[in-house]
């Protein structure tokens, strides 16, 4: 009965209830894809202002948000889902009375006035929520130091000491900082200048 008042207020149609239907991104609303621990905190920092989420079997979250209004994002951890030339991209949606996991749950259940979420306030949670999570952004590719891969968004997880130059930096890809403890983000940028200024000495 809720998914079927859910939808006569939606310009699409839930499924049905108990299911999990594979929808198009990019024709009524487009997805942000945020990791497990960024996601939980910057639900924390939207509060009453988020719009409808859903969360999959792993924990990832999916904000709503108009269509195109997050292409141009670039936070670590977020990936915007939305229509390409020539590319569908599916989000399995589940109905509107699925709300507890494991299995894939509006985490902020769907109904009237509760939908998309503004994509600038979303903007502005994930960014607190990178940086709380992950520490100051770090522009460049860098080597991870647990699993010695290159990664894309690297968070600094610690200084290295010694070396010609007086030490240096430690990073980590996202799924490995958070095995590092909880470093001084201001006195690890202070490292990185240090670093940088030692290297053009």
């Amino acid at each position: 009965m809720e998914s079927t008042m859910t939808s006569r207020t939606l310009p699409w149609k839930p499924p049905p209830s108990g299911g999990v239907e594979p929808l198009p991104v990019g024709s009524h609303w487009d997805a942000v894809r945020v990791a497990q621990p960024v996601g939980e905190r910057a639900l924390q920092h939207l509060g009453a202002e988020s719009g409808a989420v859903i969360q999959d079997t792993y924990g990832t979250l999916y904000w709503l948000v108009a269509v195109g209004s997050a292409r141009s994002w670039n936070l670590r951890q977020v990936r915007v889902l939305t229509a390409l030339v020539d590319e569908v991209t599916y989000l399995g949606v589940p109905s509107a009375d699925w709300r507890e996991g494991p299995r894939p749950h509006w985490r902020v259940p769907l109904g009237p006035g509760r939908y998309l979420t503004d994509a600038q306030r979303l903007w502005e949670a994930l960014a607190a929520a990178d940086h709380a999570e992950l520490g100051p952004r770090v522009e460049g590719r860098q080597l991870c130091h647990r699993c010695q891969l290159p990664t894309d968004e690297p968070v600094i997880v610690g200084e290295e000491h010694g070396g010609s130059l007086g030490g240096g930096i430690t990073y980590a890809c996202p799924r490995h900082a958070r095995d590092y403890p909880p470093s001084d983000a201001e006195a690890l940028v202070t490292a990185l200048r240090r670093a940088r200024e030692g290297a053009g000495a």
